[in-house]
């Protein structure tokens, strides 16, 4: 019954990322740990894949829009593309299993993946919670005169592509301040520059995992693929006639709820 559950979540995950552009990739990790039952370290790898291959959809949309800068996703990709193989390649298979023990928890490493993951998802909730105050101020930060900030941009791609290899996630709270402030790029820009980046930090992990030889389970990650795909192609459908803005909040409290949950199961109810 949950892998039902998890397959319709797939859509819900594609159906979030073609409204709003972005936000519901966050949500498969989780997925695929409580509802398909996939091990936490495992999942950051599927994430991985079906994150950059739903993105890579939503950033042909915006480019046949003309709405990504290939200047700004370069010199972004230059050290986010080689921190995020280098972390799924070296630095996941080396954590060993057990690492260390706090208040009578034991940290393994797919434990300590569930707790990151988890503040990630609260960082990335209270930015769409607050998503409309934030673009606010980042459309006046655009009459302001900046140069392009290259040390910003490289800076936040060598943390974002760390962020990503760690925890499977694409980062796009953090990529698009970063576009909007370092690059001067208009918001939707910067949303459509986000998901290229995503797409091609997500594809590159994901081929790190398979250079360390991860073993994959290709049928089950293409079906779950295809619902989220589906779901994509339906959610930017909608998006003109649903104004993605709007949803951000109430999806960020759900966000919010979600990572709160982790975070308690996992530290107060967790059994080694």
């Amino acid at each position: 019954m949950l892998h039902y559950i998890g397959y319709f979540a797939a859509i819900f995950i594609g159906l979030s990322l073609g409204i709003m552009g972005g936000g519901g990739s966050i949500l498969t990790v989780p997925v695929l740990v409580y509802l398909m039952g996939v091990s936490p370290v495992l999942s950051t790898a599927y994430s991985l894949f079906v994150v950059g291959s739903t993105s890579v959809l939503g950033a042909v949309g915006y480019f046949r829009k003309g709405l990504v800068s290939l200047k700004t996703a370069v010199v972004f990709l230059i050290p986010s593309l080689a921190s995020v193989f280098l972390v799924r390649k070296v630095l996941m298979p080396a954590i060993p299993h057990e690492l260390f023990t706090v208040g009578g928890i034991l940290f393994t490493k797919d434990l300590l993946v569930l707790v990151a993951f988890a503040v990630l998802m609260v960082g990335a909730a209270v930015s769409m919670i607050r998503s409309k105050q934030a673009e606010e101020v980042l459309d006046g930060e655009l009459h302001q005169k900046h140069a392009f900030n290259y040390p910003l941009i490289l800076g936040i791609g060598l943390v974002v592509g760390a962020l990503t290899g760690f925890v499977g996630a694409g980062g796009g709270f953090l990529i698009i301040p970063a576009l909007v402030l370092g690059a001067r790029l208009p918001m939707k820009l910067a949303v459509g520059t986000s998901l290229a980046i995503i797409a091609l930090n997500s594809l590159i992990g994901f081929t790190g995992d398979l250079s360390a030889g991860t073993p994959i389970a290709w049928p089950f990650i293409l079906g779950f693929l295809s619902f989220a795909l589906g779901g994509i192609v339906l959610g930017t459908y909608l998006a003109r006639f649903i104004p993605g803005a709007k949803l951000k909040p109430a999806f960020g409290w759900f966000t919010l709820a979600m990572g709160t949950f982790i975070l308690v199961k996992e530290l107060l109810f967790h059994q080694s």
